[in-house]
């Protein structure tokens, strides 16, 4: 279901931004559905040196308990609040029926990583995050890995993001085994036609995962990372 929200909202957008018509974006500028993931950070393995204590520390980890930590300012105000309501007799009860997700997604709207919109390169759909609680889950599991001394660390805010267009996909732009400087496009007109465009809505997390950079083309013709290992939201 979600998948095929998110690929009938690409493909949408794929069919408006590369028509000649439109804005002429090249076709392999716009990255295909199953590359679309939340980046957390980078790991390097040289030769694959630490990569098995990545994986170890990755399945140790209990993705519930951490959400739980990030709410508990906000439990332990709602059980204050429950103490000064009057009595009514009742007992409180769990609603019937599947307890939600632990953590959704909605994408919504279209941003360029670059400061000047006129030159971008990439463009991305963030994640809305009301609460902060995405944010603060990936920092944490960020940290983590970090501590560790599994990845690399960044001066700089961690930006979650969907990378919908990256134009050093585009054909011709490797020259003798080396890629030249990215090609770029005027994402100004694009960018406010998407700006409040909904690529998916409240998608449930389904997994952690350690992938190789680089995607792989598929059998079905879509492209997706190999996964290295991963656990699920649970």
């Amino acid at each position: 279901m979600s998948r095929r929200q998110l690929s009938a909202s690409l493909s949408a957008f794929s069919a408006d931004v590369t028509s000649q018509d439109s804005f002429a974006i090249p076709e392999q500028a716009i990255r295909p559905v199953g590359t679309l993931h939340l980046t957390i950070g980078v790991m390097s393995f040289p030769k694959d040196e630490g990569l098995e204590k990545a994986v170890a520390l990755l399945k140790t980890l209990v993705p519930r308990k951490i959400v739980a930590s990030i709410k508990g300012a906000e439990t332990t105000a709602t059980a204050s609040i429950a103490e000064l309501a009057p009595e009514s007799g009742h007992t409180t009860k769990d609603p019937p029926g599947p307890q939600p997700p632990l953590l959704s997604v909605t994408l919504k709207g279209l941003h360029s990583m670059q400061k000047t919109a006129s030159k971008a390169s990439v463009l991305y759909a963030p994640p809305t995050d009301g609460e902060g609680v995405l944010l603060r889950f990936c920092e944490s599991l960020r940290s983590t890995f970090q501590e560790a001394g599994l990845m690399a660390v960044e001066d700089r805010p961690l930006l979650l993001h969907a990378t919908i267009v990256n134009t050093i996909y585009v054909k011709g732009n490797r020259r003798g085994g080396k890629r030249h400087e990215k090609p770029t496009v005027d994402a100004r007109g694009i960018l406010d036609r998407y700006e409040d465009f909904v690529w998916m809505e409240d998608v449930p997390v389904e997994k952690i995962a350690i992938c190789k950079m680089g995607a792989k083309k598929q059998d079905d013709g879509d492209e997706a990372y190999e996964i290295e290992a991963e656990i699920d939201l649970a």
